[in-house]
């Protein structure tokens, strides 16, 4: 349908009418793959939500809205659970291997950088960048990180974005212009999902320039007392004869 959304095959509409009368659970399955298992890193997660949401609205999935961001979202939870304990037992042994071609060393740099940027936040933020939702639970899993933590933000994760997507495909469906104008929305759709990660980008930096700024008052100060300290020690007292 589109060259701008990748092949035929990764097309979110070709995808879902592929699976036919088991598109409910061939989606639940894609998004599960995606969440929890390395190898489903290159599904079109966000855009294929959204077009659940219009298949519902048109009636193309018959299953109540409520229902499928339920089945949604627990599947995107589960998915995170798995890929933790993925990462925890196999994690280091699948990602030490440099001639690997699914596993890169790059996917894990990018990863960890996001991860080591924002702490928790990423578990939840990481739901809206492909290639990052997928490697991220299995780098939490290699970084043992508590899993009660873990698990409470992927939850909210899995809510805002499965359900969360759904949910604005479902109503953004029914408005006749978005229904024709279906690549162009999708790619707006993968656009907005990284808005969350340009607002913490620019939050980041303008904490490190407060910092900076910070530290060269600091020094400045240091400075100007210095100078101050050296006049005094420079002024000769005058003896009296």
């Amino acid at each position: 349908m589109t060259i701008a959304l990748g092949p035929d095959w990764l097309d979110p509409t070709v995808l879902l009418n592929g699976l036919g009368p088991y598109m409910l659970i061939g989606l639940c399955l894609i998004i599960f793959a995606e969440c929890g298992l390395l190898v489903g890193f290159f599904l079109p997660g966000d855009s294929l939500l959204f077009t659940a949401g219009l298949f519902v609205a048109a009636g193309t999935i018959d299953t109540p809205l409520w229902l499928v961001c339920v089945l949604l979202t627990i599947c995107a939870f589960v998915g995170n659970v798995v890929g933790y304990y993925i990462g925890q037992k196999a994690g280091p042994a699948l990602f030490s291997k440099p001639e690997s071609k699914i596993f890169k060393k790059e996917y894990v740099d990018k990863t960890q950088e996001f991860f080591d940027k924002y702490g928790a936040r990423a578990i939840v933020l990481a739901r809206f960048v492909p290639i990052v939702r997928t490697f991220i639970t299995a780098m939490a899993g290699v970084g043992k990180m508590d899993p009660k933590k873990y698990f409470t933000y992927s939850a909210i994760g899995g809510v805002a974005w499965a359900a969360g997507l759904t949910i604005l495909g479902y109503f953004l469906g029914q408005v006749s212009v978005i229904k024709n104008n279906l690549e162009i929305t999708l790619l707006a759709i993968v656009f907005l999902s990284i808005v969350p990660i340009i607002i913490e980008v620019i939050k980041a930096r303008k904490e490190k320039k407060t910092l900076v700024e910070a530290e060269a008052d600091d020094i400045t100060q240091v400075m100007q007392a210095q100078v101050h300290h050296d006049d005094a020690t420079q002024v000769i007292p005058r003896v009296e004869r």
